[in-house]
């Protein structure tokens, strides 16, 4: 990315936490009283991570969730019971459009009408193929355009706010495709991890734009990669297949490059809620900092830093203008 133009650089700014720091240690201190927050998956995994983050630092808290019953007795479980839940199958239009809808007329964001963080945190990951909505490929569908959806139905929101944060979970995983703007859909034949990576990428962009778009209004964006962690996103992937890539020994013994869920929500956590991102954004963030851009070629070039084409402002822009006319949703249009 740039380091012209007033953009943000891709690189670190030391934030004194590291890949081991936990949720609960970057809001350590901070007071997010008054605070509205919608974190989507927040009833499993880093999600759940989040959740409890945010509404111990006294933030409230609305959980969208495919399985809102379910999400409720997790929440419950957990000793959340005053974290809103609320119905958001995010592959299905409609249901999001009735999401945004229904949350932005319940008074849940208090007198002010202002959401100050939204986090995309749901996901899947390496699924069998699958066509949702018009024809849409799944993971594109539902990590990247259910979440561009919501983000802008949720706009008036966000923009009353006085510096909203937008948080998009993008992953390593953005390394294994950019955005394939002549075969989005992979009419010409499936790859699970491609169509991952394509989503991953597409999730990193929005953030660029988003930011690009909504900073004149205080609202800035920030991509994530959480790190490795083992949570239900792998529920797709055979033993088998996560002992060949290295992710666990034959006893399942993790790899010890893996975080725990607590360690992985940090990064979401520290990019909404750290002071120390004031008047930054439109960057792609890893181990509760801005990432460095990938070295090609490097032994650690898979697992670390940004590529170039997840944070292409002119790819960026293209994608939103696709996901505006796929999703005929667009908070910006004529802006």
């Amino acid at each position: 990315m740039s380091e012209n133009t007033g953009l943000t650089p891709q690189h670190k700014i030391g934030s004194g936490f590291g890949p081991r720091s936990t949720a609960a240690e970057v809001v350590a201190g901070l007071d997010l009283t008054g605070k509205t927050a919608v974190v989507t998956g927040g009833y499993s995994g880093l999600g759940l991570e989040t959740v409890r983050a945010l509404a111990s630092a006294g933030a409230r808290v609305m959980v969208p969730a495919r399985r809102p019953g379910h999400a409720r007795k997790v929440l419950d479980d957990a000793g959340l019971d005053g974290v809103g839940v609320a119905g958001l199958d995010l592959a299905e239009l409609p249901g999001v459009r009735e999401f945004a809808e229904g949350f932005l007329a319940s008074g849940f964001l208090g007198e002010a009408g202002s959401l100050d963080i939204l986090v995309n945190n749901a996901a899947i990951m390496a699924s069998p193929e699958q066509r949702v909505g018009p024809g849409w490929e799944s993971q594109f569908a539902t990590n990247h355009l259910g979440h561009f959806a919501l983000t802008n139905l949720l706009w008036p929101a966000l923009a009353a706010g006085e510096g909203a944060r937008v948080v998009a979970l993008s992953s390593t995983g953005h390394k294994l495709s950019p955005i394939r703007f002549e075969d989005i859909n992979f009419d010409s034949g499936y790859d699970k991890w491609k169509a991952y990576g394509q989503a991953k990428t597409a999730n990193a962009l929005f953030a660029v734009q988003l930011d690009a778009l909504g900073k004149g209004a205080g609202v800035r964006a920030f991509a994530v990669h959480p790190g490795g962690i083992m949570t239900e996103l792998q529920r797709h992937l055979p033993r088998e297949e996560m002992i060949a890539s290295g992710w666990m020994d034959a006893d399942g013994n993790l790899n010890e490059r893996f975080k725990t869920p607590a360690q992985g929500a940090a990064t979401s956590v520290w990019a909404a809620t750290s002071p120390q991102l004031a008047g930054m954004g439109g960057v792609y963030c890893e181990d509760c900092d801005i990432a460095e851009p990938t070295e090609p070629g490097t032994p650690e070039a898979r697992i670390r830093g940004v590529d170039a084409h997840a944070v292409d402002r002119a790819d960026a822009e293209r994608l939103w203008q696709l996901s505006a006319d796929l999703t005929e949703i667009n908070a910006f249009a004529g802006r």
